[in-house]
């Protein structure tokens, strides 16, 4: 059973209810950029963690944090919902605890979830778009099929299931595995990623959040599917080293899971999230993200 939440710091609900309120579940990478781009809007946060330190951190960065699990979920004091917690064991953990709670919630205007493109398994290098099948070749992917469903079952207003491609930006970049020695120039022919900037994920929610869109389904990533090794390439040419030597996948030094990774190949397009939400990426493609990751690192 969930046990008792613990919510730090925040204002009162009568302050709360002359501003927009986001509840941001497993509050995190990904969501924090969204957070920069709201907190100077005067949007009240509340963010989920597992980690006491880490709601003391969220405190200091202006979100009230709300340790997980929690026995109940403030959706009263709540205008958004956005859900970036994983299933586990194949089952979205936020519905299993709280799915009629949020369900009962008429009272949201949006409700986003943060879904992958591995939910539509490997097509050997061609393209997928939002109408392509869901045929998951791992059990995450088709675990993350079945939350997809069960949040388009459950919101009780409009939903954006924005489908991410593969995640880098500050401090999860090819940089930190270049400078410690663990970079691999792994290559896999025909094998190709797409990719999303962390900034341009949270751009893309500011402006599902914002738009008159009903529920709909997104995919999130840049311009330019690209092979792994062609990225770790261009990050040590960023730094001045040496790239490491190439690698065949099959000598490759990886764990289980991110084996699986290379087991999918595809390339994935943005075009319907463009011209529904008039999103454009900050960058579009991985040279100018790595760009921008080294110059923010001062």
């Amino acid at each position: 059973m969930p046990q008792s939440g613990l919510a730090l710091g925040g204002s009162a609900p009568d302050i709360l209810a002359m501003t927009k309120t986001l509840l941001s579940l497993g509050h995190g990478y990904s969501a924090q950029s969204l957070a920069e781009r709201l907190l100077p809007l005067g949007w009240h946060i509340i963010g989920t963690t597992r980690s006491p330190e880490r709601a003391t951190a969220l405190e200091r960065a202006g979100i009230e944090p709300l340790l997980w699990p929690a026995t109940t979920l403030p959706l009263e004091r709540v205008t958004h919902v956005l859900s970036s917690v994983a299933p586990e064991d194949g089952d979205d953990p936020v519905l299993a605890a709280h799915g009629p709670q949020i369900a009962r919630a008429t009272h949201l205007e949006w409700t986003g979830y943060l879904s992958t493109t591995g939910v539509y398994g490997d097509h050997g290098g061609a393209w997928v778009d939002e109408d392509t099948a869901l045929t998951p070749g791992t059990a995450r992917g088709r675990a993350r099929v079945a939350a997809e469903a069960a949040w388009q079952a459950t919101a009780p207003t409009r939903l954006h299931i924005l489908r991410l491609a593969g995640i880098y930006g500050p401090g999860r970049s090819p940089f930190e595995r270049l400078r410690d020695g663990s970079a691999q120039r792994i290559v896999k022919p025909g094998q190709v990623f797409s990719r999303i900037h962390r900034d341009d994920i949270g751009g893309a929610l500011h402006a599902a959040i914002q738009s008159d869109q009903g529920t709909a389904i997104y995919n999130l990533c840049d311009d330019d599917p690209a092979p792994p090794q062609d990225v770790i390439a261009y990050a040590a040419e960023l730094l001045g080293m040496t790239p490491p030597p190439e690698i065949a996948f099959e000598a490759a030094d990886l764990s289980p899971m991110a084996r699986s990774f290379y087991s999918e190949s595809k390339r994935v397009r943005n075009d319907r999230i463009k011209r529904d939400l008039r999103w454009q990426p900050l960058y579009p493609d991985y040279r100018s993200g790595l760009r921008a990751v080294l110059a923010a690192e001062g």
